[in-house]
Formats: structure tokens, sequence, C-alpha cells
């Protein structure tokens, strides 16, 4: 075994599909890769599941091939920083640290009736969302409802609790406040867990996990025999947002991965954020004061490509996506709405469901396809729309930003330009940028912004009119699915 003394910090990006574990250097490059897909579960129409168990064990495996690929021993890391998938609610029994139902996915929109009887103004007001299935709440409440332990015996966590317990061995029961910022329990404006809230979903605060920063030793984990302090935790798409740098008021970036994200840093401005927009807290360094993002949540971003090959059998992989997309000049009016899930930002409806028009004799897969990739585009067109403010350059992350056709399409219908990160992994480096800035293997923010590699540009092509004239097209579309 080799000892590389650069190689400072192990990122875990614990994501809906698998995780994702980065080794990385001291000049935030990586140097080590691993991957492991975990099982989607969907036991009835509008469920999602995954294994607690399953989702520890791909850490595990991740962060060995990681580790073997960089030619290291987990006891040569300074950190670890934890990036993961917002919502997804876990609960398990204390003594045991077993868990005591499947991990309800964000996705999952089994407690939709449940939300529509939720004081809509309260939640939003108190905690800058909006009552919707997506949050962790009515997940909790459905499990522990179901759950004969009395919650004394309990633990509940996102999905950034469940590791740092797995990883020290039970001793420390915490999330960070972004994460905590989703479960629709924590007052944002105080930082705290929510009295009031806890009552109406009769949550006991002995389940929940302390909150604590994003960036910061947490405590001392134990990794594959070595023992390493965790330094970094924070919600997957605000570790994204630090992972671009955008660590100031006005900068944005969007993710696309299953589902697509579109934060803006607001800085400490407490002001609207627009009808269908959420309010969210950004991942900060020690010493730096708190602030807040504004945030446009589509449920069902890659998730359509997965839906189209698995589903359907019109692809074979998201690749093959920009191909057929290109062997067509348009949708010849074909508009697929995924609504697989319901409807996320702007429009918060889990009752929609996904649908396909415009079908004719002449339709053949690359015109499904294209509008497929073009639904992604509208639906991030539209969050932007509802932004208070306007962009005029959006950072993009994630896998499909190897798709050119998809990153051109975006640019023309925002009419501003896209600029794609050098390396897709930028929720993970998010993640190890504020464990090592935990540990002081860089002095702030600044040090991290140099360190982040230029990428490509995509400026628009299109003219207004023919951009106007598609997002006419596409608002129609939406309007049936409603």
């Amino acid at each position: 075994m080799r000892t590389l003394t650069r190689l400072v910090i192990l990122a875990i990006d614990q994501g809906t599909t698998g995780t994702t574990c980065l080794v990385v250097d001291e000049s935030l490059r990586p140097v080590g890769r691993g991957y492991r897909e975990i099982t989607q579960h969907f036991p009835r129409p509008g469920w999602v599941e995954h294994d607690p168990e399953e989702i520890w064990r791909s850490v595990e495996d991740g962060a060995r091939e990681a580790l073997d690929d960089a030619g290291i021993a987990a006891s040569e890391l300074r950190a670890i920083g934890i990036a993961n998938q917002r919502e997804t609610t876990i609960v398990w029994e204390r003594r045991a640290g077993r868990p005591v139902g499947p991990a309800i996915v964000w996705q999952d929109r089994r407690t939709a009736a449940r939300c529509a009887e939720l004081p809509a103004e309260l939640v939003r007001e108190r905690t800058g969302l909006v009552p919707d299935p997506y949050f962790s709440a009515t997940k909790l409440e459905w499990l522990l409802r179901r759950c004969d332990v009395p919650q004394t015996e309990l633990a509940f966590g996102t999905v950034d609790a469940w590791l740092v317990w797995k990883l020290t061995g039970g001793s420390t029961h915490a999330t960070d406040l972004t994460n905590a910022s989703r479960t629709m329990l924590l007052d944002l404006a105080s930082g705290e867990w929510d009295d009031e809230l806890l009552g109406a979903f009769g949550v006991e605060r002995s389940i929940l996990p302390s909150v604590v920063a994003s960036s910061g030793v947490v405590a001392e984990g134990t990794l594959l025999g070595a023992s390493v302090p965790i330094a970094g935790i924070a919600g997957d798409q605000q570790a994204a947002l630090f992972g671009q740098g955008c660590h100031a008021a006005g900068q944005a970036k969007v993710t696309y991965g299953t589902g697509t994200f579109v934060l803006v840093n607001l800085g400490e401005t407490t002001g609207p954020v627009g009808e269908g927009v959420l309010r969210t807290a950004v991942a900060v360094t020690p010493g730096a004061p708190r602030q807040m993002a504004a945030e446009g949540a589509v449920l069902v971003g890659g998730a359509a490509l997965e839906w189209l090959r698995d589903g359907l059998g019109l692809i074979g992989d998201a690749a093959e996506s920009e191909r057929l997309a290109a062997e067509v000049e348009s949708t010849e009016g074909v508009h697929f709405v995924p609504a697989l899930t319901g409807l996320g930002s702007p429009q918060w409806r889990p009752d929609a469901r996904g649908l396909i028009t415009g079908l004719t004799r002449g339709t053949n897969r690359a015109h499904v396809v294209r509008a497929a990739l073009e639904a992604i585009a509208h639906q991030v067109a539209d969050v932007v729309d509802a932004l208070p403010l306007r962009l005029d350059l959006l950072r993009a992350d994630g896998g499909a930003t190897a798709n050119r056709f998809l990153m051109q399409f975006q640019a023309d219908l925002l009419g501003s330009e896209v600029h794609v990160s050098a390396e897709s992994e930028a929720t993970a480096l998010g993640a190890a940028a504020l464990a090592g800035l935990g540990v002081g293997v860089w002095r702030g923010p600044a040090e991290v912004r140099r360190l982040i590699p230029a990428g490509t540009s995509y400026e628009p092509r299109m003219r207004h009119d023919e951009a106007a004239a598609l997002r006419t097209a596409w608002r129609s579309a939406l309007a049936r699915a409603l």
C-alpha cells in the first residue's frame, strides 16, 4: 500500500440510485472513485423505498473501491464528508441499531392525503417549505403509527444521520442544518426543532437527532477499521451549491440527477422567494453567518430517462438519448410531462400524472426521447421563471450535463448562459470541501473557489420568439397533466 500525503478527504455522496465515493487531494482533485448501485423498491403505485442496511453496505463497498482506486488505506484519510439524498426517512431502534421499516424515499407519495390536511401557511412561514409528501415529517408520522416500539427507544434520521450513526457505532445521533431544514419539523428562522410542528405530527423530541453545523468535526467515525473524523455534512443539493462555488448571494446552480434541483444563494436575506419556490438552509463554514437559498425541486429529471429505459425499453442507456434527440429536428409536437411521482416546483401537485401528448403515426422513439430531454429543460425553466430574480448565469452539474443537446436546449430556453462544471460530481466535491474546511485543510471558501476548475459554457442560440413558442406549447401540455 503506497502512502500519498496529498490524498486527504473521502467524500460520500449517498444518492437515490446509488452511492458515489471520491477520494480527493488537497487540490480538490478526485484521485479515487467508487460506486455502488442500490435497489429501488416500488411496493405500490406511488411508493418508493430503500433498504437502510443496503444503503450502509453501499457506502462501505463504495469507499473500499475508491480507496483501492487511490491506492491508500482508510487510516491515511484526514476526514470524511457526507452528502446525501435529502428527506428520505429512516427510523431505527437505538439499542439494536435495527431499522423498524424501510427507508421511505423522498419521491414517495403515500402521504399525499395527509399533506392536504396540513396548515399550508403555518408550514410555509415556519419551515420555508410547502405541505408535500416530498418532505420527511409525514413519512416519519406514517412509520411511527405502524411501529409498536415506544419513541423513547427509537431514533429518526435522514440518510446523513443514519450514516453518522453507523460510522460511530451508535454513539452519535446528529444531522446538519441543511438536512434538518428539509424535514418540515425545523423552525428555519431559529434553526431549532419546532414544538408546534412536532406536536402536529406526534413526534417526541427524544427521537430527533441533534442539529450541527455543515462544516466542522461532528464525531470520530470508524470506516473499514480506521478512525476518521466526520467533518462535513450537507444535503446533496446544498453540497452541490457549495461545490460549485456559489458562496455569494445571487449565484445559482442546477443539479441534474434523479430529480433536478435549482438553488439560488440568497445570502442573509429573508425576503420572498417566489410562488411555488422553497426557502432552505445553505451549507456554510464555521464562523460564517447563516445563509438561505431559494430552491426549486423538480421531482423527475433523469428518472424520466430511467423510465424510458427500464419501463418502456426505448433506450439502452441514458447516453443514447443525446444521439436519438439529434436524429430529429424537433419533437413534431410531441410533449412528455414526466409527472411520474406528481409535480414539484413550482406547481406542487402530488396528484398530477405523467402524460405524452401529440402522438401521430409519424411519431417514433426519437421524438419521444427528445421530448423527455426537452421536458427536463422546461421544468428547470419553470423554476427559474418563478424565482424572485433574473439569472444571467446558471452553473450546472450532475450526470445529464454530459448530454450536449440538453445543455444547449437549456441555455436556449433560459436565454442565459449555462456553465457546466468540469467535474460532474460537484455534490461529492462540495462534501469534501466542507469536510476539508472543517479540519483545516483549506482556510476558507475563497481558497476552495480557486481550486474549482473551469468547465464548458453554453450560450443561447435560439431566437427569443422560437423559445417563447416552445414554452407556450409546453405550458399547454403541462395544463393537461394538472
